[in-house]
């Protein structure tokens, strides 16, 4: 049967911005919930290691994602496994409307839904995710020194994540289906002068290979010629894109030409009483160190919105 429940604040997305802006707005003595219809820490919950988070020098990404949320479940937050369908606008209330027919009422949202990065789709992909198969060069290069890296992709991201994996591995590859790049000619050129990187053209990735545990190589594709080959490497990291969970709003947010949502230093979206936080939010960097500090900022921010609204309420009466 489905319900109408009602809360201070909802949090759509239990990664470590959604956790942490939890734990705060919690903290603060408001009735809070976060909807998550996967298991909680979002991208971090499939990582293998994470080496980058204070504190932690080494911890599976996992464990880190239990402590986050029994961290903030110890002070009230409440995680329902919910698949939000639709946030919206009633009067002063938000509202997130579920795919279980059950409607979540409160006077703030915040967003911190998260993305998902363009998957290439070719056996082995799955199966050594964690294992040699990466998306963030910034989180995982470092656990690659010394080996051979392939990148596939063309664009600003692949090219300048590759030049940056060149400070771990002892050489890089960048595997594009075209026979030129799409990324900004400086970038281009920095690569091109850079002696570890080597460019693979008009060619795609036909499948991920190992050993059973880890990734070993690849088995390419030239898609001019037909040719197939076989490359040696002890790592793949696809730049095809990422694609932000920013869709669910029925109200106009403003949005960056990726689709990422443009929020103020408040965390507040230009929806007032809607804020947002993490891998969905417009930025520069996409790490754990960064969503919770939005997190952080987004539930004082909505504590303070949410006092404006009493204090309105209060007057009025």
């Amino acid at each position: 049967m489905a319900e109408e429940k009602k809360y201070d604040v909802i949090i759509v997305g239990a990664g470590p911005g959604g956790l942490c802006a939890g734990l705060y707005a919690a903290r603060a003595q408001r009735k809070v919930v976060c909807l998550e219809m996967y298991l909680p820490g979002g991208q971090i919950a499939n990582t293998e290691e994470v080496e980058d988070y204070l504190g932690f020098e080494r911890i599976s990404g996992a464990e880190l994602s239990m402590k986050f949320a029994d961290h903030a479940k110890s002070f009230g937050l409440e995680i329902e496994s919910e698949q939000v369908e639709e946030v919206y606008c009633d009067g002063d209330d938000r509202i997130a409307r579920c795919a279980s027919g059950n409607v979540y009422r409160a006077k703030a949202v915040i967003l911190s839904s998260g993305g998902s990065p363009v998957k290439l789709g070719v056996p082995g992909e799955e199966k050594y995710a964690g294992k040699g198969v990466s998306y963030c060069a910034i989180c995982d290069g470092a656990f690659f020194r010394g080996k051979v890296i392939a990148v596939v992709g063309g664009g600003d991201a692949a090219v300048e994540e590759g030049a940056f994996l060149t400070k771990f591995g002892s050489k890089v590859y960048i595997i594009h289906r075209r026979d030129e790049l799409r990324a900004a000619k400086i970038i281009q050129q920095r690569a091109f002068d850079n002696p570890k990187i080597e460019f693979i053209w008009d060619t795609v990735v036909e499948s991920i290979d190992g050993d059973g545990t880890v990734v070993n190589g690849l088995s390419l594709k030239n898609v001019k010629t037909g040719e197939q080959s076989k490359l040696e490497v002890g790592a793949v990291f696809p730049f095809l894109g990422f694609h932000p969970n920013s869709n669910m709003v029925r109200e106009d947010l403003k949005k960056d030409a990726g689709g990422y949502i443009v929020t103020d230093f408040k965390m507040e979206t230009s929806v007032p009483g809607i804020f947002a936080c993490g891998d969905v939010r417009s930025q520069l960097v996409r790490q754990i160190t960064n969503a919770v500090g939005d997190g952080t900022t987004a539930a004082v921010a909505a504590e303070k919105y949410i006092e404006e609204l009493e204090d309105k309420a209060a007057h009025r009466g």
